[in-house]
């Protein structure tokens, strides 16, 4: 039965090392990015958003070391790119006790914010309340997460949901992994959603609530995704893509420019000229 507290996806976290160069590359895709934002003391870390219709992705990188960002340091040691997702949470509290009472040891809730600098010069802050799955149990790699937004009119600010490349909401978040079976079957164990095999060998599980699918595959059925795409450097496992609904491809395709490699309907951003991270923009 699925989770009463946990929703789909949320928003992407993609770890980067260098904060203000990661937002930079990724305004030369057409993305609209937010100011800087600065979170809590005892999270360490900055971040930039990209924001769409009801998700977003986090450019997240580490200002100071502290134990709760001792995990994303461990995974900066390593590479850039997509280091976890969050799911929605409705209720971060009620949230963890409904996965320990399915013998799974969530921790939190976690409180935190961030200072926002709104359009018309003004502030607010943005609050969050965070669950979290067990640190080990990664699927495929992925950290997961719950974030009930306290704010949201502090995150989804009209000026900052418009972009060149006409981005309209997350898809899906590829995940590379020499099992996908299993690793398809851990999440499905985490989140109680059904795996379903796809014609490519990849298998999908739905995150929820008409939201991104994770899309568990090989790396041949990735290489076969991704015609054209350099895929060298790619871990052996983890989350390495974002599909990305758009409202117009060729749109997308100016906003991009020589970055993009043009498909039938899509065009795709190889890892190296978005920190790590294949981009894959298509029709809505």
């Amino acid at each position: 039965m699925p989770l009463d507290q946990v929703i789909g996806a949320d928003h992407a976290v993609v770890a980067v090392r260098d904060l203000d160069a990661a937002a930079e590359q990724w305004r030369r895709l057409g993305f609209t990015v937010s100011p800087r934002g600065t979170h809590s003391t005892q999270m360490g870390s900055g971040n930039y958003t990209i924001v769409f219709d009801v998700d977003y992705i986090e450019l997240l990188g580490v200002l100071a070391e502290t134990p709760h960002n001792a995990p994303t340091r461990a995974f900066l040691a390593r590479r850039e790119g997509v280091e976890r997702v969050a799911f929605t949470a409705v209720d971060s509290a009620a949230g963890v006790e409904e996965l320990k009472a399915r013998g799974i040891a969530a921790t939190g809730p976690v409180d935190f914010g961030r200072p926002v600098v709104l359009p018309d010069g003004g502030s607010t802050e943005a609050r969050f309340r965070v669950m979290h799955w067990p640190v080990d149990e990664r699927p495929g790699g992925l950290r997961i997460f719950a974030c009930q937004h306290l704010t949201r009119e502090a995150v989804w600010i009209k000026s900052l949901q418009t972009h060149a490349n006409t981005a309209r909401r997350l898809m899906e978040v590829e995940m590379l992994t020499p099992g996908p079976k299993t690793a398809a079957a851990h999440m499905t164990r985490l989140i109680d959603r059904p795996a379903e095999a796809l014609a490519d060998g990849a298998i999908r599980v739905p995150s929820g609530g008409k939201r991104a699918d994770f899309i568990f595959l090989d790396r041949a059925a990735l290489a076969q995704r991704h015609p054209g795409i350099a895929l060298a450097g790619l871990p052996d496992e983890g989350a390495i893509g974002l599909r990305i609904a758009v409202a117009d491809v060729a749109a997308a395709a100016k906003a991009v420019g020589a970055a993009g490699i043009a498909g039938a309907r899509s065009v795709t951003v190889p890892p190296a000229a978005a920190t790590g991270v294949i981009i894959t923009f298509d029709a809505a």
